[in-house]
């Protein structure tokens, strides 16, 4: 601690010698700093969006269980002159999706739905949605599935399912937009010229892939069936596994065969259905935000290093043009080791205004890129520190060798220069 005391005063000198020849030299400072800052913000804001869009994408993911899976059509196309005979439609029937759940006695919950429209407007007397909610046919157990939470009224029941009953649940944004804080329980709303009445409102999940569920309707699949559900409508089977994560790849495989039985492919056939994993989707998704991030980086560093070479020369120049103030220094008692000091907290401080600039500007443009896709507002910590510790290095290796050249001036020469 006395160390520390016995230098400080010194340490002061040299921060305020090095202020005063940033702020004389205004014009390169500021070109420094605007390199610099550039690079910054083009690392931080890119990063930041992305750990702001993966926060959602995995917590859409969560929601529905790392290891839940989904069994939906395979998209492929019919114009392939090569492709071996068709058993099947494309499309999965409400009759192959009712028979595996039927079948399936493993431990899990299975629920069977369909996404029919992404685009219906919702109506209740003169009020009304835009026309961008999602309409999803679905049974008693899709909300379990997705690890939602009834927070006003409740469930479908196996009745309401089984008799086609015109209830409906109503997601958050929805509620909020057609009745202004009101209840909606109890109310009557109509959907494409059918009414029905709302029974539940899920608790807000927030912004998530795909708009989620807070911007949809969700109606029973046997009243769907005989309203809304024509003969191209496929629909998907969700299974949420009850248990540990043990044995996922037999129950996988379990799944599988069952439905390929059920669509009567034989041992020879390639599968006509898509067998979805969460925990395959999210390690392919973070392989892509790897690489995007691996990117930023990459484009960061090259600006970065753009700077510090600027920065150096800037630093180089300065070493050039103040020989006789160093030598003066030097005469007055200053040793080799503050001089080094002196250019040393030069090149870091402009190196660090640099980076306060371009992480307050990469935070707020990555956020409001991670905002306008649906995400929520992150503060990238450890980004942050990670580029404040990049530019302390980027300051320090730009202006190492003018300060070193500067401690090594004679300081008679120096006195001498003109």
């Amino acid at each position: 601690m006395s160390v520390f005391f016995r230098f400080s005063p010194l340490l002061r000198e040299n921060v305020s010698v090095a202020l005063k020849s940033i702020i004389s030299n205004r014009l390169r400072s500021i070109l420094t700093i605007i390199i610099i800052a550039i690079g910054i913000t083009s690392l931080t804001g890119i990063l930041t969006a992305i750990d702001a869009f993966t926060g959602n994408i995995e917590k859409s993911f969560e929601q529905m269980g790392t290891s839940s899976f989904e069994i939906s059509r395979l998209y492929y196309s019919t114009r392939n002159a090569d492709r071996e005979r068709i058993k099947n439609r494309r499309e999965i029937s409400f009759h192959q999706a009712k028979m595996f759940k039927e079948q399936f006695d493993e431990p899990a919950i299975v629920a069977l739905y369909a996404v029919i429209s992404d685009a219906v407007t919702v109506k209740c007397g003169a009020e009304s949605t835009s026309p961008n909610v999602m309409l999803v046919a679905a049974d008693e157990h899709y909300i379990e599935y997705n690890n939602l939470y009834i927070d006003k009224g409740r469930n479908f029941t196996g009745s309401e399912i089984s008799s086609g009953t015109f209830v409906c649940i109503m997601g958050d944004d929805v509620a909020k937009r057609l009745f202004k804080g009101e209840s909606p329980l109890e109310r009557v709303v109509t959907i494409s010229g059918v009414r029905f009445q709302v029974i539940g409102v899920p608790q807000s999940v927030g912004a998530t892939f795909g708009g989620g569920t807070d911007n949809s309707v969700i109606i029973p699949i046997q009243c769907a069936r005989g309203y809304f559900i024509g003969q191209n409508t496929s629909f998907n089977i969700g299974v949420k596994p009850s248990g540990t994560l043990t044995g996922m790849n037999v129950l996988y495989d379990k799944a599988e065969q069952l439905f390929r039985s059920i669509r009567r492919l034989s041992p020879a056939d390639e599968s006509d259905f898509r067998l979805s994993k969460n925990d395959a989707l999210i390690s392919d998704f973070k392989q892509i935000t790897d690489t995007v991030t691996a990117i930023a980086v990459v484009i960061g560093l090259i600006t970065l290093l753009g700077a510090a070479v600027g920065l150096m020369n800037i630093m180089l120049i300065s070493v050039k043009e103040r020989i006789a103030e160093i030598g003066t220094r030097r005469a007055i008692g200053a040793s080799a080791r503050m001089i080094k000091q002196q250019f040393l907290l030069e090149s870091v401080i402009i190196s660090e205004v640099g980076c306060v600039i371009g992480v307050i500007a990469g935070v707020l443009i990555g956020n409001a890129i991670a905002m306008v896709m649906g995400a929520s507002f992150v503060i990238p910590y450890f980004r942050i520190v990670f580029a404040v510790v990049l530019c302390i290095a980027v300051g320090v290796l730009s202006g190492y060798i003018p300060a070193v050249r500067a401690s090594k001036l004679d300081p008679i020469e120096s006195l001498r220069h003109e």
